[in-house]
């Protein structure tokens, strides 16, 4: 009687679902309801349908599930099934795009999969759970197919072989043309000549042999981040100068240090008095520039209005040039790190707050290294973007090199009066400035300058016909009076913050059989225009191109802009770009892109909100490119990021619209507020709640371009999540870079910016990374290479972080090496 009781009671039990189905099917059920909700709102803007639909299979399954039928699998796997068609026709055998559809789906199916998810559906269905278990099962393992063959994929990759080097035709342009020979044992400017080429003539470390680097020496400057007063973007920047046996350098505040370059031990250290509680938006200091004095330059000095004399005689014939956080260049003795008292009028520094309106202490400085010539240096600097339309000048000065008097003032409000300004007199407010580094050509008697454009960058209803004429362009000035020679514009009316951010490439490119004198100026839209440095002539063709239409109010927009024919602008986003960790969070992103306004590159900002795609953060920045003048190739480092822009209407000049209450810690109060402007403006990253991008990847490239035909020869993705990400992923994603490459005659190419914390060295000829070494923190800087007094090439990197990125801080600076015979 007992045990026909127990026969009795078996079935009750089994009619009621094990907790385990229950948990799984809540589970479920919510995650349908949740791709129901989103996706019927998806569908509202103009979106896929694929959510909604996915989602009603995962509450079809959890109901299913939860009454302990096993049919609920096979719903399940229809909804993996569908997972699995719609992401293969919306983005093919592409890993991460392909991962981030279907990660969630496939782990889940895993768990249904489990011993203890059949045990409790036997208890119901024990015949027909085996074939529906089959059927999911291989239904995921058909979707681990596609993942395990999209691994060995990547879309995008350009393969091809560089030219050879051609070093006898080039040294034969280079005479014909004066050009400077490019640096071997040394590196004399930021970009190792005024060229700005980065380049080096050094071969000693090759494709062959470049595994072999190892670390030579480690030194830490001692500089702390954090201080108080200090910016968010607080960088260690800085591409050191290798004169003789010394290495010159400078800190993010300021002090300036030289160390043996063989050993790395320091020789000096100045520590300049910088202005306490400077409201920066930068605190920084790219490189130092470096004057080898009146008896070393050789050839006649550059005509200028009022000559230099002679040079002072005594320790500061040579000089090194530093620019402060608050509006200074101070002269140096190489030799001792003292101030060349005879500069500036027996102060050793110029103040270049001298003749400029609206003065406020931090709304102006330098952060990247003068222009040096035989007899001038050439300085420019940074105005405050977006806090007022009442800011200072962006003018562009020349000073004797030896004296540090006025020699010519070029200002793009007032550009045809370059003589001296008179003492009772100021410069035109708000013109644009330039922050980045020029390059000169002395035989031709030009420095080329890279503008930004006048505040507000986002909206440029009230800009001058001399801002809007020199804006976001490359400006050709005569060294000998600072008379505009030839500009070419990169960006009409920009509204995107697409200042012109990198120093020019001056190259000299065998054309057929004519060698003309280059420039090729990067932008931040992924532009490489290679231009004719004489005369600002297109050499790779450059067309106008219609551009999206509609401003805010009070304000226009270009109706074409301009476009290289050897450019990395990114495809236009479509909604299958968009992406995320999880299917969640990519639809979240897909539905903040149908919310924002986008027409393609060029889309004007607004009230709605625009998708500003490359961002400002841009496809090139100060970092630059490095050029190669025997291959007549370009080593670049493309990134692309989407930001968002929405003008928020002002209805007064005090109120705070964008920063409040809330603002960051130390940040600048009025950092776009606009004030003077009727929209204030919100900038942001276009991240998904995760805070992960929501375009997928990759984000940054290495990518080689011949200069002559325009064309890309080679490129891939570059760089890891390993230091961005909350899982250390060591897989190469491809991410952004903040910082240049440099190149040499050896044929590799050295790279440290990437958001991981890494240096590499790379193949010239086809881009492929050789090597790479941990560094101790981000290496957002160019390095630089030179030889040492032991007869070795040494790679140096600074590696101290970059505030607004988050990478690691530090004050490292490394050098490399082959080991020592």
């Amino acid at each position: 009687m007992t045990r026909s009781s127990a026969q009795f009671t078996q079935p009750a039990e089994s009619s009621s679902p094990s907790a385990l189905l229950v948990v799984v099917a809540v589970v479920l059920g919510l995650a349908g309801l949740a791709l129901v909700a989103a996706g019927a709102w998806l569908i509202a803007l103009g979106g896929s349908w694929y959510y909604l639909v996915a989602g009603l299979g995962l509450i079809a399954s959890a109901l299913l599930l939860r009454r302990g039928g096993g049919i609920g699998l096979l719903f399940y796997a229809a909804v993996v099934l569908l997972t699995l068609v719609w992401a293969l026709w919306e983005v093919g055998f592409d890993w991460w795009p392909l991962a981030a559809r279907g990660d969630v789906f496939f782990v889940i199916g895993l768990f249904l999969l489990s011993p203890w998810v059949a045990r409790a559906l036997a208890r119901r269905d024990a015949t027909g759970i085996g074939r529906t278990r089959a059927v999911l099962g291989v239904v995921l393992a058909a979707f681990l197919l596609a993942a395990v063959f999209s691994w060995t994929r990547e879309p995008g990759r350009i393969e091809g072989i560089a030219p050879l080097p051609d070093a006898s035709g080039n040294a034969a342009a280079a005479a014909a043309l004066a050009s400077p020979p490019p640096p071997k044992d040394d590196w004399t400017a930021y970009g190792g000549t005024g060229f700005g080429q980065r380049y080096s003539a050094l071969d000693q470390i090759t494709p062959a042999n470049v595994g072999q680097l190892e670390e030579a020496w480690h030194f830490r400057t001692g500089d702390v981040r954090g201080q108080p007063g200090d910016p968010e973007e607080t960088t260690f920047e800085v591409t050191p100068l290798k004169i003789g046996e010394r290495l010159f350098l400078c800190t993010p505040h300021q002090a300036v240090i030289a160390l043996n370059a063989t050993t790395g031990e320091q020789i000096w250290r100045y520590t300049p008095d910088i202005q306490k509680s400077l409201a920066l938006q930068h605190l920084t200091c790219r490189g130092l520039s470096y004057y080898a004095g009146s008896t070393a330059q050789g050839a006649t000095p550059t005509p200028s209005p009022s000559p230099s004399p002679s040079a002072p005689a005594g320790e500061c014939d040579a000089k090194l040039f530093m620019p402060t956080a608050d509006g200074r260049v101070i002269a140096l003795s190489p030799e001792s790190g003292k101030p060349c008292m005879a500069f500036g009028g027996g102060s050793g520094q110029i103040d270049l707050w001298k003749n400029m309106p609206n003065v406020k202490a931090g709304s102006y400085y330098s952060t990247s290294p003068v222009v040096v010539t035989r007899s001038l240096i050439v300085v420019g600097g940074t105005v405050l973007d977006n806090v007022s339309t009442k800011e200072t000048s962006g003018v562009i000065r020349a000073f004797d090199v030896n004296t540090g008097a006025l020699v010519w003032n070029w200002d793009s409000g007032n550009p045809d009066e370059t003589a001296p300004i008179a003492a009772d007199r100021t410069y035109t407010v708000n013109s644009p400035n330039s922050w980045s580094i020029s390059s000169v050509d002395e035989a031709l008697g030009l420095v080329y300058v890279p503008t930004g454009n006048q505040p507000p960058d986002q909206w440029g209803g009230k800009r001058t016909e001399g801002a809007e004429r020199y804006s976001s362009s490359v400006v050709a000035l005569d060294l000998a009076t600072g008379r505009v020679r030839w500009s070419f514009q990169t960006v009409h009316h920009d509204l995107w913050d697409y200042d012109v951010p990198s120093q020019p490439s001056l190259i000299d490119l065998r054309v057929g059989s004519e060698t003309i004198p280059a420039l090729v100026q990067p932008t931040k839209q992924g532009e490489l225009f290679v231009l004719d440095r004489r005369n600002g002539k297109p050499i790779v063709p450059v067309n106008e191109r219609p551009a999206p239409q509609g401003a805010a109010t009070g304000d226009r927009t270009a109706p074409t802009q301009p476009v290289s024919g050897l450019s990395f602008d990114p495809p236009a986003l479509k909604p299958s770009d968009m992406w995320g960790g999880t299917i969640f969070d990519q639809l979240a992103c897909r539905i903040a892109f149908h919310r924002l306004r986008y027409e393609g590159r060029f889309t004007p900002p607004s009230t709605q909100g625009s998708l500003i795609y490359p961002g400002n953060f841009g496809v090139f920045n100060w970092g630059s490119i490095a050029v190669d003048p025997q291959r007549q190739i370009a080593f670049t480092t493309p990134a692309s990021l989407a930001f968002v822009s929405q003008l928020v209407p002002r209805a007064d000049d005090t109120t705070l619209y964008v920063q409040g209450k809330s603002r960051p810690n130390d940040s600048l109060p009025a950092l776009n507020e606009n004030f003077g402007a009727p929209f204030a403006i919100k900038l942001s990253a276009f991240t998904s709640v995760l805070g992960l991008p929501c375009q997928a990847p990759p984000w940054g490239h290495v990518a080689g371009a011949d200069l002559r035909s325009g064309k890309v020869i080679w490129m891939h993705k570059n760089g890891t999540v390993r230091d961005s990400s909350p899982l250390p992923l060591p897989f190469a994603m491809g991410v952004p870079n903040l910082g240049g490459p440099v190149m040499t005659a050896g044929g590799v190419a050295f790279l440290s910016g990437t958001l991981d914390q890494y240096v590499r060295g790379y193949d010239v000829g086809n881009g492929k990374e050789l090597w790479r070494s941990r560094l101790p923190a981000g290496g957002q800087a160019t390095p630089m290479t030179y030889r040492g007094s032991d007869g070795r090439q040494f790679v140096l990197v600074a590696a101290g972080g970059h505030g607004s990125l988050g990478t690691r801080t530090g004050d490292h600076v490394i050098a490399y090496a082959l080991p020592k015979r």
